[in-house]
């Protein structure tokens, strides 16, 4: 059975059509999230809540990646500021996404991965802001090639969200 799509590739559904594969992942993150805090004997975290879906949304978002890690590349290279410059960078990035949502599920070493997260995030924001202002027409590399995700504030909101609760994170750690 063939899926309607949009004329940018994403499910079809109107406007927010092709925004519906990240709601799912937003939404599975913060349910894995809420499961793992039911099981901390009712006691409730923000901190670990943030830890645990910053975790499993990085993983997911990596996992993604990994599909087609050409394709990612490809894309990344059309707006990321340093993966323009260095194509390298493009092939590492999702191996940097794992280790950050693998990090974050074992909450070692916090206080390096708060100022990782914070440094990838803020860097991958400003290649968005710039891909916006030059008004690119380009899919999200985000969820990699095997969802089509309009490159919009939306992944702008992604970036500056994980970057504002790794800050969070580092400074109730300090």
């Amino acid at each position: 059975m063939k899926t309607n799509t949009n004329e940018r590739g994403g499910p079809s559904g109107g406007r927010w059509g092709a925004y519906r594969p990240l709601a799912v992942v937003i939404a599975t993150a913060a349910a894995v999230a809420v499961a793992r805090q039911a099981g901390y004997e009712g006691r409730w975290s923000g901190m670990a809540w943030m830890h645990d879906f910053m975790g499993v949304f990085l993983v997911i978002f990596a996992m993604f990646k990994f599909f087609d890690l050409r394709g990612f590349s490809e894309g990344f290279r059309k707006y990321d500021l340093l993966a323009k410059k260095s194509p390298g960078y493009a092939y590492v990035y999702p191996l940097i996404e794992l280790g950050l949502g693998l990090g974050y599920l074992t909450q070692q070493r916090p206080a390096m991965l708060y100022a990782l997260t914070v440094a990838v995030m803020a860097w991958s924001a400003l290649g968005v802001i710039s891909a916006l202002r030059r008004g690119l027409d380009v899919n999200c590399a985000c969820m990699g090639t095997v969802l089509k995700v309009p490159l919009s504030t939306v992944a702008l909101t992604e970036n500056v969200g994980m970057g504002a609760m790794a800050t969070v994170m580092w400074l109730r750690a300090v």
